[in-house]
């Protein structure tokens, strides 16, 4: 008995301690609650589906007129899941650079986890030990300037395209169909040793087949007991599109094992890191990824449709936009090609040399960056519960940084939906901005730890075939078209290509053969 009642008196006392503990517990947690900020305004949303009618306005434009109307940071509720977006320079800071580390991370949509191989990839794997190691091998590797094949190949495909260009001078030619034919094959030779033996149109519609389904919603993102429905047919067209994508991408790592040689390309530098294989013994001495680093086929084929896309996709739209640009606004051109013909010379092609010289035609390329992103809206997602501008944000909450309304925004740029090159030009109200990641009224490219790693590489790219296009040919609309009839509107997916593809005739402007 008396050792009853020492329990019970024990438990008493623990009692009284653990009420008063508990009481505090909760009016902290009360209080806490009371202090934690609002969430930033929105639309008003409805029971269970949210915003979800304003679906078909999750696009660049649709949230830049939300933006117009709530504000720099917006708040739309899609089922169950908190959305964010970002449409200011101002915002964009405190998201991008004052709070990167709890901005890092990715989304993951039904359609990016099954088409990254459940984000094996650089672009959309969370962050954490393996991103850091791929990124790392992607940029002193990958795409480095040690990595002499990405390089290469960019002039020797520019003068192909030229030589293209030139058979069909004097009549209508089909811009986007040259562009991608140019990216394809750099990327063929840089990625996988060789020039493109693929099906043009073929690769072309899986590449842009990636680009529209990584963009994708399905119901299960918004309501996960709806996952079972796909009124879009959305899990089809992944099937088919990851499929295609093994199909391709295991023969050419299968090719290369055979060889047993090492391979300068990128397939050949990740085979080297491959678990199945035996060409650990190729990585170079003192690599500090040797033995950190094991992928599997997975990986390899997520990193290969990364730059699939990447390389393919995103530099030819680029190059089309800059035609475009430019034939709308004909005394820019006369100027970019009066700059050439002094900087190069009509007696010869444009040399990568020259390009650090032609500083018109870089203001006219950052000037179609700015008005047309490559990745019209750039997508994280909160690794904690933080506060911007005001306003609580919480943790895991996707943020959409609408890059295409920053570079569009009127209180950070004159006459913000004009094309206007000499923006960038020296003295001119744009000068000091440049697309590295710390403007943040200028973003094409990203910023932070997550900005793009292929940067580099995708703007030499694109500078020389801009330039040389541009010096070796006159360029004119087709049919008397006047530059104003032009059709400037985009399709919107993770990329923006133009609507109508862009079709101009070319005339030989240089003394020297072209092919």
């Amino acid at each position: 008995m008396v050792w009853v009642e020492e329990v019970t008196s024990m438990h008493l006392i623990l009692l009284c301690l653990m009420l008063p503990l508990t009481l505090l517990l909760i009016v902290n947690i009360a209080a806490r609650r009371r202090r934690r900020l609002p969430l930033p305004p929105g639309p008003t949303p409805l029971p269970i589906i949210g915003n979800m009618l304003l679906m078909n306005q999750l696009t660049h434009r649709g949230l830049a007129r939300l933006a117009k109307l709530y504000g720099g940071l917006l708040h739309l509720r899609l089922g169950f899941v908190h959305h964010f977006v970002v449409s200011t320079p101002d915002v964009a800071r405190q998201v991008l650079q004052v709070q990167d580390s709890v901005f890092s991370d990715r989304p993951a949509t039904t359609a990016i986890v099954y088409l990254t191989y459940n984000r094996s990839d650089l672009a959309f794997a969370q962050c954490g030990p393996y991103w850091r190691q791929m990124r790392k091998l992607c940029v002193t590797k990958l795409f480095s300037r040690k990595h002499a094949e990405s390089w290469l190949s960019i002039p020797e495909e520019v003068d192909a395209a030229v030589c293209t260009v030139a058979k069909h001078a004097g009549s209508a030619f089909n811009v986007r169909d040259l562009a991608f034919t140019l990216t394809k094959n750099i990327v063929f030779r840089s990625a996988f040793g060789k020039r493109s033996d693929e099906n043009q149109e073929e690769y072309i519609a899986v590449v842009q087949e990636i680009a529209t389904l990584l963009g994708a919603f399905s119901v299960g993102d918004f309501i996960p007991w709806l996952s079972w429905m796909d009124p879009q047919g959305i899990n089809k067209r992944l099937r088919v599109a990851r499929a295609t994508l093994d199909l391709f991408i295991d023969r050419i790592i299968d090719e290369h094992m055979a060889t047993d040689a090492a391979n300068a390309d990128m397939v050949g530098v990740m085979l080297a890191f491959l678990e199945e294989s035996s060409h650990h013994h190729r990585q170079e001495e003192g690599d500090d990824l040797k033995g950190t680093l094991r992928l599997s086929r997975a990986n390899i084929r997520a990193v290969m449709m990364d730059v699939m896309f990447g390389g393919t996709e995103t530099v030819a739209i680029a190059i089309e936009w800059a035609l475009a640009d430019l034939l709308t606004s004909p005394d820019d051109l006369k100027r970019v090609q009066e700059e050439l013909a002094m900087v190069v010379g009509l007696d010869r092609k444009v040399h990568e040399s020259h390009l650090d010289k032609l500083s018109f035609l870089k203001c006219a390329i950052k000037e179609t960056l700015r008005l047309h992103p490559p990745f019209p809206l750039l997508l994280h997602q909160t690794a904690d519960h933080c506060e911007v501008a005001g306003y609580s944000i919480p943790a895991r909450s996707p943020v959409m940084i609408n890059v295409w309304a920053i570079g569009r925004d009127e209180s950070a740029w004159k006459d913000a939906d004009a094309y206007r090159p000499s923006r960038f030009a020296p003295g001119g109200d744009a000068a000091a901005l440049d697309f590295k990641g710390n403007c943040f009224e200028f973003l094409p490219f990203g910023s932070g730890r997550r900005s793009c790693p292929g940067m580099q590489l995708g703007m030499h790219e694109l500078e020389l075939a801009v330039a040389q296009l541009l010096h070796c040919f006159t360029w004119a609309l087709p049919d008397g078209m006047k530059p104003t009839e032009l059709d400037m509107g985009d399709v919107f997916g993770l990329s923006a290509p133009k609507a109508v593809p862009l079709v101009a005739v070319p005339t030989p402007r240089l003394s020297c053969p072209l092919n």
